[in-house]
């Protein structure tokens, strides 16, 4: 079936847009698109792989579903459009990051394309969700999906940072090969968890300093 996504991305992933899982996924998405209030809006749904194509990916956050407040979600994990109020996982995201890289400059915003645009996949496990409705798009073939972008860039790519927060982004991790890759896991910054690990784990100036060394430029958080 044909799939509109970045093209570097549509070629890495076609053998999924032919399985039979994909087909119902998609089905299952645009009715419930048709029948009721679902995020993030239809046209973001492959924002990730838009703003970040395969070919210059170099690092991968990974989350769990889209937020399911109404204008916040727009395609990439932990973050949202320019004028959204910050979610408290992000607020302690920016957090870390000024801790980790004092001398970054703070975030004008929760929009965070600006890493997409320079090779961070935003990537959630589960890519829509209902209004008000969390974890209600899981199991229904999106996680064989997201787990089948991480083989790919595990099989495919080199030296590629993965950073994965939380018990549940650890587990989707365990497809990876972390004998050519950077496997960052902390606890997940949400305010429940975020004192249990998170603050203190230095994932930016960590992934930084592995891109360099493998002669990529590091990431302006």
């Amino acid at each position: 079936m044909s799939v509109k996504m970045e093209e570097s991305w549509r070629q890495a992933l076609a053998p999924e847009f032919e399985k039979p899982y994909f087909q119902h996924l998609i089905a299952f998405v645009k009715g419930e698109y048709a029948t009721a209030e679902v995020f993030p809006p239809g046209p973001q749904i492959f924002h990730a792989f838009e703003a970040c194509p395969f070919d210059e990916l170099k690092v991968v956050i990974l989350g769990q579903d889209p937020y399911h407040g109404r204008g916040q979600a727009h395609g990439l994990s932990f973050s949202v459009a320019e004028g959204v109020r910050t979610p408290p996982s992000l607020q302690n995201i920016f957090k870390e990051l000024a801790t980790d890289l004092p001398d970054t400059a703070p975030a004008p915003n929760g929009n965070l394309d600006r890493w997409a645009q320079q090779g961070v996949l935003l990537l959630n496990a589960t890519l829509t969700v209902r209004a008000k409705e969390p974890a209600s798009h899981q199991k229904k073939g999106w996680e064989q999906f997201t787990d089948a972008v991480i083989q790919t860039i595990s099989d495919q790519k080199e030296h590629v940072v993965f950073i994965l927060w939380g018990a549940s982004a650890q587990k989707k991790g365990e497809i990876i090969d972390a004998r050519k890759h950077l496997v960052l896991k902390a606890a997940h910054p949400s305010p429940y968890a975020a004192d249990r690990g998170f603050f203190g784990s230095r994932p930016f100036s960590q992934t930084n300093a592995y891109l360099e060394q493998h002669n990529e430029a590091p990431i302006n958080w």
